[in-house]
């Protein structure tokens, strides 16, 4: 369940939201007991501010650490809408994110336009982010779960894309679709243990291997995928866009 103060830091934003989703852990399955709480949304600029010579404020971050501890990211919807036609799956996973913080008509309705920005080329996102996590995992003196896990995370959440044309950023949900034997026990030891909970050293050999078959499959998958090479969602997007520019949002 999402804290009241979760929910109050999204409510109290500055400017009107256009959504605002819990990603980061709670999103992927493995959240701790101290794991903070990652919200991340689009906020919309006025009309005025966009075409007047003041500095715009494409992107907010907001922290917090009181009773709930909480990072509130948003991006203004050109920003935002901009993302959606590069090949990130991240902006993707936020707004498709099945914890609603805060959400209008619009919301739904760039959902349903979402579907036109998926292309084959989401793949390069998956692989690169991995590569990340796995080299942060690699590079420490006491290997943690939690990057080993993104790692994996990705790494399925790429190849049931390049699969299906559906994200999904649930680890507990993929492995349902993909079963990894270990998987289980990596997410228990993340949930019931710390946000920062270790693993042997010496365990890291085996995740080697595991990491290049994952990778190799997502390779695979991506040689034979149906998605379109190029996204289709631009002209939906302006519309949407500008209709929102000049007349707001429609509804919570």
């Amino acid at each position: 369940m999402v804290p009241d103060e979760v929910r109050q830091a999204a409510e109290s934003h500055a400017y009107p939201l256009l959504f605002a989703t819990v990603s980061g852990a709670h999103l992927y399955g493995f959240d701790s007991p101290d794991s903070d709480w990652d919200l991340r949304g689009v906020h919309i600029l006025p009309a005025t501010q966009v075409v007047g010579l003041s500095p715009l404020e494409e992107t907010i971050e907001t922290a917090r650490k009181e009773s709930v501890e909480l990072d509130l990211v948003t991006h203004d919807v050109k920003k935002f809408f901009k993302l959606l036609l590069r090949p990130n799956g991240y902006v993707l996973e936020q707004l498709l994110s099945p914890i609603v913080v805060y959400s209008t008509t619009e919301h739904e309705e760039l959902k349903a336009i979402s579907v036109d920005c998926l292309t084959r080329h989401h793949v390069h996102h998956y692989l690169g982010f991995a590569e990340n996590q796995w080299r942060l995992f690699l590079k420490e003196a006491q290997p943690r779960i939690k990057p080993l896990l993104y790692t994996f995370r990705v790494l399925l959440t790429g190849i049931h894309l390049m699969r299906s044309g559906e994200i999904q950023a649930n680890l507990n949900h993929l492995h349902s679709m993909y079963p990894l034997s270990y998987l289980p026990e990596l997410i228990a030891r993340k949930r019931d243990g710390a946000e920062q909970q270790t693993l042997p050293s010496a365990e890291a050999a085996f995740y080697e291997k595991e990491f290049a078959a994952l990778r190799e499959r997502l390779v695979t998958e991506a040689a034979t995928t149906k998605l379109p090479a190029a996204n289709s969602a631009a002209p939906s997007l302006n519309d949407m866009l500008v209709r929102i520019r000049l007349n707001g949002l429609s509804s919570r």
